[in-house]
């Protein structure tokens, strides 16, 4: 993890094209904007960790389902 120091107003750049500006500190909390290109998505952490664990429970239901018909198929046979 590489970890800089930065003040209000003063920024970091991410592959040229990603921006990301410490806006205000106030106590424990700490405001950033980010500028990014629109193809890039970008989520708080327990958002993207959500999104993930939803996506594996949709990958193992359809596994799921693809094996209750495998076995109903091979039932009728």
């Amino acid at each position: 993890m590489l970890v800089l120091t930065r003040k209000k107003g003063e920024s970091i750049v991410i592959q040229n094209d990603i921006v990301v500006t410490v806006l205000s500190v106030e106590g424990d909390t700490v405001k950033i904007g980010i500028s990014a290109p629109k193809d890039i998505d970008i989520y708080r952490k327990e958002v993207f960790e959500a999104i993930q664990q939803n996506n594996q429970c949709a990958v193992m239901d359809s596994n799921a389902i693809q094996s209750a018909m495998l076995d109903m198929k091979e039932r009728k046979s």
